[in-house]
């Protein structure tokens, strides 16, 4: 006989729990050291540590060589000449988010150490079932039924405003957006991306929401398996290959050429401007813009006039924001990338549902045979 296990009715319990916190938004309190926090946390937390860097590296050694009770002791201890600081900073905390959690990384004494300080200054916080690591499994768990959901990609080639058309659906993921990066070698945005662990962390968030909303399908746009540094989990990205069915956007070269050009250039330039200021804008700009096309450099055909071609271009727009420059390379660049999106299509397997342009796939998707081949999904 194969027996599988179950959750117990503790896990069932904090499961609930968990998934109120990430659906309802629920403020988090951090008290790991800020090293653990850099590397994965959840949208709604804020790091407060009970120990820095440099004094968990203590406790944890002192634990190895002298158990549990010992490396309490040096914690209290070490917490000590800044422990009102810090329980003013919770108790500030607590009392603007009432709602919220606070955590450590196992649910374990750091956690309740905190919790004890507040409960001391008259505030009962409480804490998450399990901490980090058990909010982290949760979402883990998450993901992997990532390749369940009615999900439909929007597809086409590169230029054709598939993230403008994602938009205008309610139940959407935006995995560009939460990548902070376009997807292509020239996608990468001011601010940069956030830590794989964060992007996966907010992934299975979202589609958790939409979930709980109970409305169907859910659209995202067709990706390669990387957006900049984010990886898509492997299901996911399988079923992207394997079984999602897409509706495909088609648009003429022209079209793609304008919605590239302002897309990187007309509406990008902005934010350079925004980050280093007028007069150092210009040069950053045009910096990013030739380490971007360096990069794919082997790939491109006759890379040297397209790189003088995207040269001229910059010194036409940077002198007097004239940006027709920029026609020819971009419309070289999308013949390149036109041969990787079509061998990408060619090895699809899911239905495509539909082909058009914007206009036309919205009104097919509120016609009723939209609603029909939408609702089987």
């Amino acid at each position: 006989m194969i027996c599988f296990a179950t959750k117990s009715m503790v896990e069932q319990d904090q499961d609930m729990i968990l998934k109120q916190i990430f659906v309802r938004d629920i403020p988090l309190l951090d008290v790991r050291a800020e090293g653990e926090f850099a590397k994965g946390a959840f949208p709604t937390s804020v790091n407060i540590p009970i120990l820095n860097d440099e004094q968990r590296h203590l406790v944890g050694c002192c634990y190895k060589e002298r158990g549990p009770e010992a490396a309490y002791q040096l914690g209290v201890q070490l917490v000590g000449p800044v422990k009102d600081e810090r329980v003013k900073a919770w108790k500030d905390f607590a009392q603007s988010n009432p709602s919220g959690y606070v955590y450590c990384f196992r649910g374990g004494s750091r956690s309740q150490i905190s919790q004890g300080s507040l409960k001391e200054a008259g505030i009962d916080y409480p804490l998450v079932p399990g901490g980090y690591k058990r909010m982290r499994q949760f979402l883990i768990d998450e993901l992997e039924r990532i390749q369940d959901l009615p999900i439909i990609m929007i597809g086409g080639r590169t230029g054709s405003g598939k993230t403008r058309l994602l938009k205008q659906f309610a139940t959407h993921v935006d995995l560009e957006g939460l990548a902070n990066h376009r997807g292509s070698a020239f996608g990468a945005l001011i601010q940069p991306q956030p830590s794989q662990i964060n992007f996966e962390n907010q992934l299975a968030i979202e589609f958790l929401k939409l979930q709980q909303s109970d409305q169907r399908p859910i659209f995202i746009e067709e990706e390669g398996r990387r957006i900049g540094q984010m990886t898509l989990p492997l299901n996911m990205h399988t079923a992207m290959l394997e079984k999602y069915p897409v509706i495909e956007m088609e648009l003429s070269m022209n079209d793609r050429v304008q919605i590239c050009m302002q897309d990187y250039v007309t509406e990008l330039f902005p934010l350079f401007q925004a980050e280093y200021g007028n007069s150092a804008a210009p040069e950053a700009f045009r910096r990013v813009h030739l380490n971007n096309l360096g990069r794919i450099k082997k790939r491109v055909p006759h890379y040297e006039i397209v790189h003088q071609q995207v040269t001229r271009a910059l010194d036409m727009f940077l002198e007097s924001g004239n940006e027709s420059g920029f026609c020819e390379p971009i419309e070289a660049m999308l013949h390149y990338y036109d041969k990787m999106y079509d061998y990408q299509a060619d090895n699809r397997k899911g239905e495509v549902l539909f082909r058009g342009d914007s206009q036309a796939i919205l009104e097919w998707a509120r016609s009723p045979e939209g609603h029909r081949k939408l609702a089987e999904v």
